[in-house]
C-alpha cells in the first residue's frame, strides 16, 4: 500500500471520535462556552446534546473543534459552526478557532448527556 492510498479501513477498533484535549487547562472553559450554544429546535446546549464530537486545543491556545448536527438537512447547518465559533474565540487564551462540520459517526440520541435526557424527558 502507497502513502498516497487513502481508501484503507481504519484499523480495527480505533474510535471514531478522536480524543479531546481534556488535560488542558483551557478545556473546561471551552466546554462551558460550547454549552452557550443551543440548537434552535431542541431546548439544549449542543455540547449535552452530544454535538461537540472533539476539542482540541494546541500549546498556542489553538482550539480545533469538530462537531456534528442532529441531521444534515438541519435548518442552522451553515450558521451553527460560526456561533461555536463566536462563543470560543472571545475566552482568555484562546488565539485562533476553527470549527468542522462532520456526519462521521452520525449522531444518535444515545451521545446525549443524561442531563440532556432528562431535560428532554427521555429519563
Amino acid at each position: 500500500m502507497s502513502a498516497q492510498d487513502t481508501s484503507a479501513a481504519p484499523m480495527e477498533g480505533a474510535p471514531l471520535i478522536k480524543p479531546s484535549s481534556t488535560d488542558h487547562p483551557l478545556y473546561d472553559t471551552v466546554v462551558e462556552a460550547c454549552r452557550t450554544v443551543f440548537d434552535p429546535e431542541i431546548p439544549v446546549n449542543i455540547y449535552d446534546l452530544g454535538l461537540v464530537y472533539t476539542i482540541e486545543i494546541g500549546t498556542e491556545g489553538d482550539v480545533e473543534v469538530m462537531m456534528t448536527l442532529t441531521a444534515p438537512g438541519c435548518p442552522v447547518a451553515g450558521e451553527m459552526p460560526g456561533w461555536l465559533a463566536e462563543a470560543i474565540e472571545p475566552l482568555p487564551g484562546v488565539k485562533t478557532v476553527n470549527v468542522e462540520l462532520t456526519w462521521e459517526p452520525p449522531w444518535g440520541m444515545d451521545m446525549m448527556s443524561d442531563e440532556a435526557r432528562l431535560e428532554l424527558g427521555f429519563m
